[in-house]
């Protein structure tokens, strides 16, 4: 194993490598350890939806729009295919509308718009129109394959910006500048630790008293009978009334009282349809949200038939199959949406809290890095 690095970086998942390619900006010699032979966690069973619109307003929403923009740099660069840009949000219900409008009235609009429900399906062909009232149309967003970006971002971070990285290996703990881990010492100037949802390995003392849940999603690859080509992601009345982007809006409680009387199992269970194509026309969809102090193991089938409730709902889409089924997890806050912590003048350790990695981490990681070596 080398040493003498500016930085090493603990976890190979998206906050990790954005953390790496932040450091390797500056001029910075890092390395990344991960226990696993690639990543497997909760950066690669998303959905590869890079969402702005929607995220917290303030410093959250503004992490969105910067990873956004180094998505779209760094993307053409490792080889890694943007799908589909954009998002159409359907609004059903009037609250839903209001809540639109809205939203379109804050900062956070100014590069949205409102389109009528032919406009949306000229993105999306296969929406209900009946009952469609208008929809929100963000230019922001980007669709990766999760699975297939994250192996191409790291060996484009090896290959093309000489970031160094050791799989299989076990960080046991960090002592100053000496890093030890399952294959031995490695002596690095500072360090960022990504452990996801991992809260007892490193520093779990700088964990304990933010009270993180693991949060457990299911989602579904689902493919259509007839080709159908999705021009943009896809959220729409239950999505108004989950993201904080929308959900901090006092125009939204009126929605979030509609929803919870008209589909109280949905909103007790945390689904909120999202659906996103990939390039063999299948779509991604999902998810729910379950809470614990640990991940659930066993899928719920009556979670998966409610969630395909809320797509049949969305969709005019007859003969569609669910062709695959997994769960994911992601370490859950109920006051913050990220945690950033020092356990040392060297070391930062640093999680995203709310699910959005993919959608944040690279603003997140230019920030810490910022911080670490100024």
């Amino acid at each position: 194993m080398k040493s003498g690095y500016d930085l090493v970086v603990v976890g190979a998942g998206i906050v990790g490598l954005a953390h790496a390619l932040a450091a390797s900006r500056k001029g910075k010699k890092v390395c990344v350890i991960e226990r696993n032979a690639k990543a497997v966690g909760a950066s690669i069973r998303n959905f590869g939806f890079v969402t702005v619109s929607g995220q917290k307003a303030g410093e959250h929403w503004q992490r969105a729009r910067r990873s956004r923009d180094i998505w779209a740099d760094v993307a053409p660069q490792a080889g890694i295919d943007v799908i589909h840009k954009g998002l159409v949000m359907p609004a059903y219900r009037q609250e839903a509308e209001n809540v639109l409008e809205a939203f379109l009235a804050t900062d956070m609009g100014a590069d949205c718009r409102r389109i009528s429900a032919d406009d949306a399906l000229s993105y999306v062909p296969s929406l209900r129109r009946d009952g469609m009232r208008s929809a929100l149309y963000s230019p922001h967003e980007l669709r990766v394959e999760s699975k297939e970006a994250l192996p191409k971002l790291a060996s484009w971070l090896e290959q093309q910006c000489g970031v160094d990285f050791c799989w299989n290996t076990a960080v046991l703990g960090i002592d100053g500048e000496k890093v030890s881990t399952s294959r031995g010492e490695i002596q690095a100037s500072a360090a960022v630790v990504c452990p996801g949802d991992d809260f007892s390995t490193l520093f779990p003392q700088f964990i304990r008293p933010h009270q993180l849940k693991i949060c457990t999603l299911q989602m579904l690859r689902v493919m259509p009978e007839t080709p159908v080509r999705f021009g943009a992601a896809v959220m729409a009345d239950l999505s108004f009334g989950r993201y904080e982007g929308f959900t901090d809006l006092p125009e939204c409680m009126s929605l979030k009282l509609r929803l919870d009387a008209e589909l109280e199992e949905m909103r007790a269970l945390g689904i909120h349809l999202i659906a996103v194509q990939s390039a063999d026309g299948s779509l991604v969809v999902g998810d729910s949200h379950v809470y614990g102090d640990s991940a659930e193991p066993f899928a719920q089938e009556r979670i998966d038939a409610l969630i395909m409730q809320a797509f049949d709902q969305l969709f005019d889409m007859p003969g569609r199959k669910i062709v695959r089924r997994w769960c994911g997890t992601y370490a859950s806050s109920n006051d913050q949406v990220v945690l950033v912590e020092k356990p040392a003048d060297n070391i930062r350790l640093a999680m995203v809290t709310g699910g959005t990695g993919a959608s944040t981490g690279f603003g997140l990681a230019e920030q810490v890095i910022a911080d670490l070596f100024g």
